[in-house]
Parts: structure tokens; sequence; C-alpha cells
């Protein structure tokens, strides 16, 4: 009985398992959706255009068919080995973190928690990767920037790019954006991980429990849990690319500064740019990373069940 309500509630499966399956979900986040990260992040970042310029993007599908026709298809890959190489590591501090964020508040073993307690726990796991995250995002913001003309540009690839920001910034240059990624993270890690959760526990069939729901069930959780977070996430992300892909000096006082020239040059619908490409992206790419992380934890427990 009590195994059976650890599987109806979540559980907390040990750090091993949750690394294992979490850099596999991590994985098939990644590969399924960096494309349209690629395009926001590009939209998000553009240069301002004067009164009558045509801007450099006009919109999600200008910026795909730009992308190919000049880059080919492996620009939209641009980027993709920092959080590939991430991701592992990043996803079992996230699993792990929303575990520890749930074990804080149970007042007994395997309590169901409420959706105000998996949002809580949600955001403990925001904390737990933000030391992973920040550096891998900088990283890829830069890199992702970049166009076509390999002669122009500063970096590359991720290593290169990590040494020349150490170099000209040191460790601050790597961790530069950090208070815009806990921005981030945050409220949309305890709304991804509580939509999840809830939309898993209305799916599954009365009288099953979470090991019986199928592939498709949690495809679906997924998908609308990274509907949800992006949903809270997209106006603190675009802040934390246009501080994290600025000039050194550009904005001393940070994401304030950011979000202070934001308003005054482009308004609030200046906060959501890249939105269409998010979504497209949050579905797919989150609905894998669900069925990813679920899968290899149905196998972790099936080739080693007291791990």
């Amino acid at each position: 009985m009590a195994e059976e309500k650890k599987a109806e509630s979540g559980g907390s499966s040990s750090a091993l398992k949750n690394f294992l399956a979490g850099g596999v979900g991590g994985v098939c986040l990644v590969a399924a959706g960096h494309p349209l990260d690629t395009i926001k992040v590009r939209l998000q970042t553009q240069p301002k255009v004067g009164p009558g310029e045509t801007p450099l993007f006009t919109g999600t599908l200008d910026c795909f068919r730009k992308t190919i026709s000049k880059e080919g298809f492996l620009g939209l890959y641009k980027g993709m080995a920092t959080p590939i190489v991430g991701v592992t590591p990043l996803y079992a501090f996230c699993f792990l973190g929303f575990s520890v964020g749930k074990k804080l508040q149970e007042k007994y073993p395997n309590e169901e928690m409420s959706n105000l307690q998996i949002f809580n726990a949600g955001m403990v796991s925001g904390v737990f990767t933000t030391g992973i995250m920040t550096p891998g995002e900088r990283i890829k913001c830069l890199l992702q920037i970049q166009q076509a003309s390999p002669e122009k540009a500063k970096y590359s690839g991720p290593l290169d790019c990590a040494k020349k920001i150490f170099k000209e910034s040191g460790i601050r240059g790597l961790y530069k954006g950090t208070c815009a990624t806990l921005l981030r993270d945050l409220p949309g890690s305890g709304m991804y991980f509580m939509t999840y959760e809830a939309l898993l526990k209305w799916l599954t069939p009365e009288g099953k429990t979470r090991n019986d729901i199928s592939p498709l069930r949690i495809l679906t959780a997924g998908g609308f849990a990274g509907m949800a977070n992006w949903t809270v996430s997209i106006a603190p992300d675009t802040l934390k690319s246009r501080l994290q892909t600025a000039p050194d000096g550009t904005y001393p006082n940070g994401v304030r500064d950011v979000f202070t020239q934001l308003m005054r040059e482009e308004g609030p619908k200046g906060l959501f740019k890249g939105l269409t490409p998010i979504m497209l992206r949050a579905f797919p790419a989150n609905a894998a990373c669900f069925l990813g992380y679920e899968m290899a934890m149905k196998l972790l427990n099936w080739i080693a069940p007291n791990w």
C-alpha cells in the first residue's frame, strides 16, 4: 500500500535514479525543442530598428526561413552542445530539488501534496538548477545570436565561448544573468511541476496508479506543463536573454536596467517577443522530456527496484 501511494503521488526515488532518468528527459527536451529555442532567442535579441526600417526578422516564420536559407538546417541547432552537455546534471538537480521541496513540506512519509505545496517544491527545484543553468544559458544565447558569417563569428563553439567569456570577465562573466535566471525559474518551475502533477493525477484512470498511465497521457500532461511554465516565464526570459547577450557595461544595474529600457522603448509588448516559437516548442519539448523521464524511471525501477 505504501508503494502504491508513493507511485500515485510521484514518490521520492533515489538520487541516482533521478540523475539518470532526469538526464534522459533533458536530452529528449533539448533534441525536440532546440530549433524553436534558437528562433526565440534571435527574435528576443534582434537589433532595434528606427521608424520605417525593416527588422531583421519580421516573425517566427521569417526567422525560420532566413536561418535555413543562410545557415542550413543545422543553423537551428547552434548552441545545442552546451545544453546537451548540461542536461544530465541539470535535470538531475531539477528532479532532486523537486523531491527535496516536497520532503521539506511533508508532515508524514509519502504525504499527498496539495497544488500549492507542489508549486513550492517546484520553486525549490528552480533554486537547485540555477548554478548550472546560468552559465549554460549565457553561452547558448551568445552562440544563438551569431549569424551565418564564420569569418565574423566571435565564438567558434561552446568551449571557445566559455574560454573567451572567462578571459574577458572571469567567473562573473559566466554567471551574468543569475538573478534574471532566478526571476524566470522560480515561478516557472513551480508552475511546471504543479501543472504536470495535477494533470497526471486527473488523467490517471480510476483505480489505477501513476505507473499504469499511458505514454499518450504523459505526453499530454508534460506538454501542457511546458506551456504553463512559459506562460509565466516568457517575460523574465526576454529580460534574461537581453542581459546575457549585451556587451559588458550596457546595463550597470542588471535586469532592472533591461526592464526600464525595454519599457521605455518598446512597451509591455517587448516582453513577449519570441512567444510564438516558445509556445510552439513548449508542448513537444516538454512532452518529450516527461515521457523520457517517466519511461527511464520505469525501466530503472524494473532493473534495480531497491536502488
